[in-house]
């Protein structure tokens, strides 16, 4: 052993210095230093550290960044007095004596949205020590500080570097010559404030307490970079599919004294699709004299081209390198793809082929973290939801994503439409001269810089419907200067409502005139479309902020929120909804306005894919949205997991690339009439259909087939809603009420749709024999046949007192009835019995399907309020969720010795052409004979007399006479017409 022991200890030693050499060389190639980690931090609520000079100081508070304020538990808790970053237009919560509760201390519980951990606005300070390695001398060093909110201060050891204000890029400080290797002391300070340089609306879902919240940190890349004084300070790539290259341009910056020589050479290779391709560009030799130098080169990529889109999202990684003389080299990458977007009339174009937008609305809801995402992983999570929902599109409402957000569109293949960080009509308006005029200039030239090359960012809008009497000036400029800068998408000056102005510069619209169904006012049918309402137009009409239907809360979500949100509007509601009896119906509340929200989401998009000419629709939205009074109108709510009620397989059958389709005069038949469909095919997929067949069935309930067959063989155009036949089916074999279902499927495809109908008998159905009084009013008769055990049918239609105020259409409650000031309806949908015998010859569910408009649309519903607490009506009527009243529709009870039942609705009227209100009545009187008719519930005559005489003691006030701008029959943004 001994003799081996110097042989062992030097190769002990050649070990070491070869790790020492490693260890040496891994720090002359450290290009990055993370600054991610422990920072010391203060608060500075007066905004006295600037004059007291808090940059010499050390800090007694410690946070971890990236992260907010929020997250680490620091600023003030919420209170009665807490300065929102919003506008509140229900202000009832504040005085109605019912939410005295939810504004003491200790349980603060606001409905406007969802509360944070902590809030708090105004300047914070942030201090890290950082060792800069020898390597680093003399290199330009660059410190990265991604989604900063808002505004940013630097110093340095004491020394001002500067400031930045962005919402949409990172915050970037030139430290070359400021950091020497050795140790240092950054200093920051962060300033989420609202001031005049940074006002963009306080609704803005780029800093609302709406949505994502006015945070105050650093929540992405925090880092220091390390490279040459000579680089590409910007990469911009422009695809020409005609010719089959990318002009590439480069701009370099030489910040030496010297000129500099030496050579750019460019290639590109694809990533992510099955064939590799690469390409090269001749090297060109430079000259870079101090200062910045701009270079055009063209790369040709040649017959093996692939291009993207949203059926094959082929992109490549460009290489930039710079080998320069004096050690100066540089080396960039850039992921593009070779798209391009265009304008055909009324049809957007991609790469030269006409798509329509199928998109969604995100408004920055991230309730665990209160910001946006940074990492590639969830947004693409995000984007296989939409897509798995048939979506192509998301639009950014009055926001930019990060950088992550579009790296990851690239690869999912989803045509992106960010915004200026800008709503500008809540404090701010457009076009006035003030520094949100300029800002926004600003804020578009940084996004097309740091993320005009993804092939996804396809469409740009300056904001989000704004204020002000030369926005339309204002907004044409804005188009114009996009549209002469930069040809890689097509830009609208804003997205808007219809009081907004038009401005014919917009290369496409976002408007919101073709949207809405008109069950209110008329029966459903799926005849029609929205094309009257986009006569005229000669651009691309995108549909603004479509859906908007609601459900009730998921009081089940309640626990998702984990983060820095607590679900407290929530709790206060279904807390509320305890204390008046219905706690435990809650499920069944969502289940069934649910059923209908997903029921009307379905028609309306139906109604727009058949819309010949209509360039897409823009949802609002696929998820919930947690503020402005919280808007439930999601079939997801704000994490992007369902509510349960509808999948994403059925979702699609209405919303995909391809979808068959019918033009149906109405769902409700007598069975001595014929069933027509006229058939028609939406397909905006990948390519034409040649030869194409759809099947077709009509099954009852039991899944039996009632007839079916095949339409002719046809072809389909790409871009086009094309007829496909026509359907007539004679109703006769149906002898008896029933629910059918019409199913038609693309041949040898997944693609399907279908929808219910209703079949009931013709003829005159059969009377009735029974002792039940039949009356319109509780008079006098009724009482004494109640009084000596009989039964009593009470149609009480029109006479509702106690409940009138209440507005129930067929339709759910539209965005929320607190943001719209209890604007009708007022309902979210009714809550069947559907396996009460009283149904049993009249087949439903537990919501309110087609069927139902007959009965409950406009209805009078009757308000419960004195009834016992665990009372429930056959027929429930939901309501929305700020004012959770017990409704009915339809109930029975035992009064006296006798029997009654109680019907708001109409079912006595027209009833030769209302076959389902007649079918009901029929069904209900049929229950009464029987001996199935045994209330359970008992009730005092006085307290179903007091429905019919005395008006409700609970009725909404607002306690404000503000209102959201859709309410204003003027906000600046167009002249009044008299």
């Amino acid at each position: 052993m001994n003799l081996n022991r110097p042989a062992i200890f030097r190769l002990f030693l050649v070990t070491v210095c070869c790790l020492l050499l490693l260890s040496q060389g891994s720090k002359a190639q450290q290009k990055e230093i993370s600054l991610a980690g422990d920072w010391k931090f203060t608060t500075d609520p007066t905004g006295k550290g600037l004059t007291e000079k808090w940059f010499t100081q050390s800090f007694p508070e410690q946070v971890k960044l990236p992260g907010s304020m929020a997250e680490n538990l620091k600023g003030n808790d919420i209170t009665l007095k807490t300065e929102w970053t919003a506008s509140i237009y229900d202000s009832s919560w504040f005085y109605n004596p019912r939410m005295a509760r939810y504004r003491e201390p200790g349980n603060i519980k606001v409905p406007f949205w969802l509360t944070p951990a902590k809030h708090y606005v105004g300047p914070a300070w942030y201090q890290k020590e950082v060792t800069i390695p020898a390597s680093w001398k003399d290199k330009r060093i660059v410190l990265e500080l991604e989604r900063a909110h808002i505004a940013t201060h630097l110093w340095i050891d004491e020394q001002e570097i500067g400031k930045a204000n962005s919402l949409v890029a990172p915050h970037l400080y030139d430290l070359t010559g400021k950091l020497a290797p050795g140790k240092h002391t950054i200093t920051l300070r962060v300033d989420n404030t609202i001031t005049e340089d940074v006002n963009v609306g306080t609704n803005s879902h780029s800093i609302s307490d709406h949505t994502q919240g006015n945070w105050n940190g650093v929540v992405g890349n925090l880092m220091l970079k390390a490279g040459s004084k000579v680089y590409f300070d910007d990469i911009q790539v422009f695809p020409n599919l005609k010719t089959k290259t990318a002009s590439v341009k480069l701009t370099l910056q030489n910040t030496t004294d010297k000129p500099v020589t030496g050579k750019v050479s460019l290639g590109a290779k694809s990533f992510n699709s099955d064939k590799t391709h690469a390409a090269q560009a001749k090297p060109v030799n430079v000259k870079l004299n101090p200062g910045e130098t701009v270079l055009d080169i063209n790369l040709p990529l040649g017959e093996n081209m692939q291009t993207w889109d949203e059926f094959n999202p082929a992109l490549y990684k460009l290489t930039a390198k710079l080998d320069a003389k004096g050690n100066q080299d540089d080396e960039q990458g850039v992921q593009f793809g070779m798209r391009e977007i265009s304008v055909e009339g009324t049809r957007i174009m991609v790469n030269g082929k006409p798509v329509f937008l199928r998109g969604d609305l995100n408004n920055s809801e991230f309730p665990l973290t209160g910001y946006p995402p940074t990492d590639e992983a969830s947004w693409e999570r995000i984007y296989k939801i939409a897509k798995a929902h048939g979506l192509n599109h998301i639009r950014f409402h009055s926001w930019c994503p990060p950088e992550a957000a579009f790296i990851a569109a690239d690869k999912i293949g989803i045509y992106l439409q960010p915004e200026g960080p800008t709503w500008p009509n809540h404090s701010t308006s457009l076009g006035s001269g003030k520094a949100i005029d300029t800002y926004i200039y600003e804020e578009t030239n940084r996004m097309a810089k740091h993320y005009g090359n993804y092939a996804s960012f396809t469409m740009l809008a300056a904001g989000n419907e704004p204020r002000g009497g030369n926005q339309a000036k204002y907004l044409a400029e804005f188009v114009k200067y996009w549209q002469k800068k930069d040809n890689r998408r097509i830009y609208t000056g804003a997205s808007v409502a219809m009081s907004w102005p038009l401005v014919p510069e917009n290369e496409f619209m976002v408007k919101s005139g073709p949207r809405g169904l008109n069950w209110p006012n008329a029966r459903p049918e799926n005849e029609g479309d929205y094309r009257t309402k986009i006569e005229g137009f000669t651009v691309p009409y995108v549909t603004h902020e479509m859906g908007q239907w609601v459900a009730f809360p998921n009081f089940e979500e309640i626990k998702k929120y984990t983060g820095v949100y607590r679900a407290k509007n929530f709790e206060l509601f279904q807390e509320d909804l305890a204390d008046r009896g219905m706690g435990d119906q809650a499920r069944d509340f969502l289940t069934a306005s649910g059923k209908l929200q997903a029921l009307s989401y379905k028609f309306e998009i139906e109604q727009s894919l058949r819309t010949p000419g209509l360039a897409g629709f823009q949802l609002l939205g696929l998820q919930d949205f947690p503020g402005q009074g919280t808007a439930l109108v999601g079939v997801l709510d704000a994490f992007w997991e369902s509510k349960g009620y509808i999948s994403p397989e059925e979702f699609r059958r209405f919303c995909n690339t391809t979808v068959p389709l019918t033009r149906m005069a109405k769902f409700v038949y007598k069975n001595n009439e014929v069933l027509t469909a006229n058939v028609e095919l939406y397909h905006f997929g990948e390519s034409d259909l040649t030869n194409a067949i759809l099947n077709w069935e009509l099954k009852d309930d039991k899944n039996n087939v009632v007839a079916s067959g095949s339409l002719p063989a046809k072809a389909f155009p790409r871009g086009a809603n094309t007829e496909a036949g026509k359907l007539e089916i004679p109703l006769t074999k149906i002898t008896k009420a029933s629910k059918l279902n019409l199913f038609i499927k693309l041949a040898e495809t997944n693609f399907v749709n279908d929808w219910n109908v209703w079949v009931y008998p013709a003829e005159e159905l059969p009377v009735v024999k029974s002792d039940v009084y039949y009356t319109k009013v509780l008079d006098k008769k009724a009482e004494e046949v109640l009084n000596r055990g009989g039964s009593v049918f009470l149609d009480a239609a029109g006479s509702v007192v106690k409940g009138k105020e209440v507005m129930m259409y067929f339709t759910p409650a539209f965005w929320n009835t607190s943001w719209f000031k209890m604007r009708p309806p007022h309902t979210t949908g009714s809550l069947i019995k559907a396996d009460h015998p009283a149904f049993e010859y009249f087949p439903t569910e537990s919501f309110t399907d087609l069927q139902w408009w007959e009965v409950v649309n406009r209805a009078q519903v009757m308000h419960l309020e004195d009834f016992p607490k665990d009372f429930r009506p056959i027929v429930q009527p939901i309501d929305t969720w700020f004012m959770n009243r017990k409704l009915g529709l339809i109930y029975e009870a035992s009064v006296g010795k006798g029997k009654l039942l109680v019907s708001s609705a109409d079912l006595t009227s027209d009833l030769d052409n209302r076959p389902a209100a007649r079918q009901l009545r029929y069904s209900l009187l049929s229950y009464m004979a029987s001996d199935k008719f045994q209330p359970k519930d008992k009730l005092d005559m006085e307290l179903v007399r007091d429905v019919f005489q005395t008006p409700s003691r609970e009725v909404w006030d607002s306690f404000t006479k503000d209102s959201p701008d859709e309410l204003k029959p003027n906000q600046g943004q167009q002249p009044v017409v008299k």
